[in-house]
């Protein structure tokens, strides 16, 4: 399902331009057609393939409304002269608050105890219904961004947890003024962490970075929070350590395969399990972060239509490096 932007659609129809609004599961076919014409594609999950690039004649951009671009074959638009843009700060904070949320309840065993009073109507504290604090606890970032910096922010600063990371990208100072102690092994991390939080770039390095080996060493009573890319974990690696009971819990908005479903998704089986939550990849969703999502996508549009050189604001490579393109 694309997202839904009603200042967007509003604003490029009050400003005179034709505005062509595609259903979801939209095929390559029909999109072929649709953008013989097109001079700018905004999208949001749609791939958009070499095919589809190929038979846009007149297209001047790609906007992608949101942050991830694997759905684009980039090198086939700038092999045409075509733009990629995508907004990647908009929900920097916003994620982060929705991975601290989804620490806290399971921190707190508050899934499981809305269950309880939802079937039993009380609890009485009994050693099932223990929960764990914050405060003094270890919490490890993979990934120490912007993101990731947030997250830090609120558990050192806001619970006084101490905060630990694993970052190649980033030096030991760097991370040190963002309150964050950098370690080079990420097992050696891992070993410390009572929770765990992803905030990494998916690509060739990273897929896969948490895996068998890396559950072995955690504790049994770590919690891991994953609001970054599903690849980041071998999933059935996860699933099979929340089996054994080799860590306590896991929080998840986003999976490898999306849409998650009950019946024949190979995560299924989480859906079962009080200690893990599963959301619907929607931690970036809330009215400030599509307000300012909604904002910034018109303000890319705005300089292709004026023929102004495009904002790019991400720092992935792909489209850093894009050659400089005549509008």
């Amino acid at each position: 399902m694309e997202l839904e932007t009603p200042f967007v659609d509003e604003t490029l129809r009050k400003n005179g331009h034709d505005l062509v609004l595609l259903p979801d599961g939209v095929s390559e076919e029909i999109l072929m057609k649709e953008l013989e014409d097109c001079d700018i594609l905004l999208m949001c999950y749609t791939p958009i393939t070499k095919n589809v690039i190929e038979s846009a004649k007149r297209l001047k951009a790609i906007v992608k409304y949101g942050v991830g671009i694997d759905a684009i074959d980039i090198p086939a638009a700038n092999a045409r002269g075509i733009v990629v843009v995508n907004i990647p700060e908009y929900a920097e904070e916003t994620v982060a608050e929705g991975a601290f949320a989804m620490l806290i309840a399971l921190a707190k065993k508050l899934p499981t105890l809305q269950k309880q009073m939802n079937s039993k109507a009380w609890v009485w504290p009994s050693s099932e219904w223990l929960g764990q604090d914050i405060a003094g606890k270890t919490l490890g970032i993979i990934g120490c961004g912007k993101i990731g910096s947030s997250m830090a922010r609120m558990a050192g600063l806001g619970f006084r947890a101490r905060v630990i990371g694993y970052d190649p990208s980033k030096t030991k100072e760097e991370l040190a003024k963002r309150g964050i102690q950098k370690y080079d092994d990420l097992s050696e991390m891992l070993k410390e962490c009572d929770f765990i939080s992803l905030h990494s770039v998916l690509n060739k390095n990273t897929k896969h970075l948490i895996g068998a080996k890396e559950f072995s060493v955690m504790k049994e009573t770590a919690i891991i929070i994953n609001s970054a890319r599903g690849a980041l974990i071998d999933e059935l690696a996860l699933l099979n350590a929340l089996e054994k009971k080799q860590i306590a819990g896991a929080g998840l908005d986003v999976y490898s395969q999306e849409p998650l479903n009950k019946t024949d998704h190979p995560l299924k089986k989480l859906y079962e399990m009080d200690n893990v939550i599963l959301l619907p990849h929607l931690t970036f969703y809330t009215h400030e972060a599509m307000h300012r999502l909604e904002v910034e996508t018109m303000e890319r549009i705005t300089e292709v239509m004026e023929n102004r050189p495009v904002t790019i604001k991400s720092k992935d490579p792909r489209l850093q490096n894009q050659p400089q393109i005549k509008l």
